[in-house]
């Protein structure tokens, strides 16, 4: 088609469109008449444009965006397991399961890291069942991470207190031929020292002992205080004992629930035959180890024992902390032996800044001292800007102490 240009009587040029087939389309270029638009040449690679707004009736489509959705596309599976973790964590559940469907029905192989977010969404969520269901059918799949999946789903079982679903499914792997690693094994101790009962815990210790694995010490920890909130501190000696007092790796942690055992029940013979037993192995008493004992003297008056402690502490370059001023002072103020504080006092660097360097599990078993309780109260709201010391929390304590014993008539 072939647009021709012609001047009007009224000198206005007027466009022609002829058809190719026709005869004028034989023309030459030197047959055209001379005046044409000059303008049309250099245009006609151009859109067609409005002639009021100069903008182009069809935009051409943008080609990032465009490629960005042919990405996606292309994505398609990479995508899938994002959005069911959406879902999952929003409580979508039925939606995430259409999503794990589809799939299911592609060639997704599920990575680790997607199935243990999985998991911790829906146990968030109380949804076991769901849990279960996946597990079996990745069954189906043949993956190679079947055991750490059933690994994965035995632990967030175990984390939320759901013991029975946490040993069906461990005896479920097992008949599969899958063998449990020792990390398994650890929180699986763990979650029956927390939420088990105290049977279920030492059954579950005795298969533990039977697979030959290490105990950590955050397990030992957790059935020690299982003992403990029980006051079962017989059986807790037993199970140092069974444990090994003889490993290292735990530091001081086995001969100081060795101690605390004995000075639960204030039986001091023992207490101070162990504790020789423990130097005599090379074991380096620390502060918890002394503070244990020190507690255990001040209960029962033996200034003298608590004395010798101090001294080796000193000799053993062990700081004291707020326990054990807590234990000097509690002893003499409860004996009304105050005036004879400064004989242990003036041993003790009173100007040291306060601080509790006891391990906790001690407080569960001896509680902690009136000195103690009120050091800490005055600590936590204390206004003053410069610190405290030793010497200031005993002072104010004194004052206190003598007040509380003092009768005020009012006329």
């Amino acid at each position: 088609m072939q647009i021709i240009s012609l001047y009007s009587h009224i000198n206005t040029p007027i466009l022609l469109l002829k058809h190719p087939h026709s005869s004028s389309s034989s023309s030459s270029p030197q047959q055209q008449p001379h005046h044409h638009n000059p303008n049309f040449h250099s245009n006609k690679n151009q859109s067609f444009q409005n002639p009021t707004s100069k903008k182009p009736f069809f935009h051409q489509p943008n080609s990032s965006l465009f490629q960005n959705h042919k990405h996606k596309l292309n994505n398609k599976h990479s995508s899938l397991p994002s959005l069911m973790l959406y879902y999952t964590e929003n409580a979508l559940f039925h939606q995430a399961q259409t999503t794990w469907e589809q799939l299911l029905n592609s060639s997704f192989n599920p990575s680790l890291n997607f199935i243990s977010k999985l998991f911790k969404s829906y146990s968030k969520h109380r949804k076991f069942d769901e849990i279960i269901d996946i597990l079996h059918s990745l069954n189906s799949k043949n993956s190679a991470f079947l055991p750490q999946f059933y690994l994965l789903a035995i632990s967030c079982f175990g984390n939320a207190g759901n013991l029975k679903l946490m040993e069906e499914t461990t005896n479920e792997m097992v008949s599969k031929g899958f063998q449990m690693d020792a990390k398994t094994g650890n929180e699986f101790l763990l979650c029956y020292a927390v939420f088990g009962s105290l049977n279920e815990m030492e059954n579950a210790y005795g298969r533990f002992k039977r697979s030959r694995f290490l105990i950590e010490e955050n397990v030992i920890r957790a059935m020690a205080y299982g003992y403990i909130k029980r006051r079962k501190f017989y059986e807790l000696g037993e199970f140092v004992r069974d444990v090994g007092l003889g490993r290292k790796n735990v530091g001081n942690l086995l001969w100081n629930l060795l101690l605390l055992s004995y000075a639960a029940n204030f039986k001091m013979k023992s207490l101070q035959k162990e504790f020789l037993s423990m130097v005599k192995l090379g074991f380096r008493p620390d502060i918890t180890t002394f503070n244990i004992r020190a507690l255990a003297f001040s209960k029962m008056a033996l200034f003298w024992d608590l004395h010798l402690s101090i001294e080796h502490m000193r000799s053993e370059k062990v700081v004291p902390d707020l326990v054990t001023y807590g234990c000097v002072v509690d002893g003499y103020m409860d004996r009304k032996l105050g005036r004879n504080l400064d004989f242990v006092l003036n041993k003790m660097n009173v100007d040291d800044c306060p601080r509790v360097l006891t391990d906790p599990f001690v407080f569960e078993v001896l509680g902690k001292g009136d000195f103690h309780l009120s050091s800490e109260a005055f600590l936590e709201y204390k206004t003053q800007k410069h610190k405290l010391t030793y010497r200031d929390l005993i002072k104010k304590y004194l004052k206190k102490h003598y007040r509380r014993d003092q009768i005020f008539w009012n006329y």
